[in-house]
């Protein structure tokens, strides 16, 4: 039986989108693990405490018009689970989720289409 998805926006695994990713003095550029229209999942080098609201830039290829365009999307977004890898014994990355506090319904409606264009292309 398969498992019934719960989550309001559908996601898709996408390593290929890069983010930019602020938060006081860290500044870093990595790429989506997966994306929804929800929030991101990513790698970073250092640790982000839980709750910690941080800004994103994220460059989504805009699918809505004839030939895809790349969209810059500015948000602010909490982190809402994060933890550390481990490899040998040392800590390599960190993954953490990141859920979008103030996506306006354009950028959710860009981030839906870009996610729907890739899961008929998977």
């Amino acid at each position: 039986m398969v498992a019934q998805e719960r989550r309001r926006f559908p996601r898709v695994e996408d390593k290929e989108l890069s983010l930019k990713l602020s938060m006081g003095d860290f500044d870093t550029i990595t790429h989506t693990m997966n994306i929804s229209a929800s929030g991101i999942y990513c790698k970073v080098s250092e640790e982000i405490p839980l709750m910690s609201r941080v800004k994103l830039m994220l460059m989504i290829p805009d699918f809505s018009k004839r030939s895809a365009t790349i969209k810059k999307i500015e948000v602010m977004g909490v982190v809402v689970r994060q933890h550390p890898v481990i490899i040998d014994g040392q800590t390599r990355h960190y993954d953490i989720a990141i859920f979008f506090e103030d996506l306006s319904p354009k950028q959710r409606e860009i981030i839906s289409a870009y996610i729907a264009k890739k899961k008929l292309s998977a």
